[in-house]
């Protein structure tokens, strides 16, 4: 469907692909477009662009359907041979240090590397604005129900010792 076989990245002049997406793609209910550049660095693959789209989210605060606007830089590094033997014990990484392994897998799938890239672009909170407090406040007439069980607090009297 997507997918950019990594042997047509080396036959490109600098091997650099430039590489157009513009999809529906039915996870989101929207249209993503994204331009990327696929390049080949020895052993690994560099995938750098950026990704427009306006997906339809539900706001976790009044339940209603909101337009967000996407817009993210994409920058995701491959290894073309398994990474496991190279680094067998634990380290830590840092910033810019990620790197997906294609364990000898011979093309890329940008569909997929889009959709993570979308996913882990939505806010963890979604709210449709910041002035969003439909329901989250108490009206005076809210808080004047009347109980007759409090009643017999009314008649107690506090005396001050001075």
């Amino acid at each position: 469907m997507h997918k950019i076989l990594i042997e047509d990245i080396e036959f490109e002049p600098n091997k650099t692909l430039a590489y157009e997406f513009d999809e529906f793609m039915e996870e989101f209910g929207c249209n993503i477009k994204a331009d990327l550049e696929i390049k080949s660095l020895g052993d690994f693959i560099e995938v750098t662009g950026h990704a427009l789209g306006k997906i339809k989210l539900t706001c976790d605060r009044c339940l209603n359907e909101y337009d967000y606007d996407l817009d993210i830089d994409i920058e995701e590094t491959f290894a073309k041979q398994a990474l496991q033997n190279d680094y067998g014990q634990e380290f830590e990484l840092s910033s810019g240090q990620f790197i997906t392994d294609l364990n000898g897998a011979d093309e890329i799938d940008i569909y997929d590397l889009l959709y993570q890239s979308v996913i882990l672009a939505l806010p963890n909170k979604k709210v449709c604005g910041i002035n969003c407090n439909e329901g989250m406040f108490v009206s005076e007439d809210d808080i004047n129900i009347h109980d007759d069980r409090m009643d017999v607090f009314k008649s107690i009297k506090i005396e001050r010792k001075d």
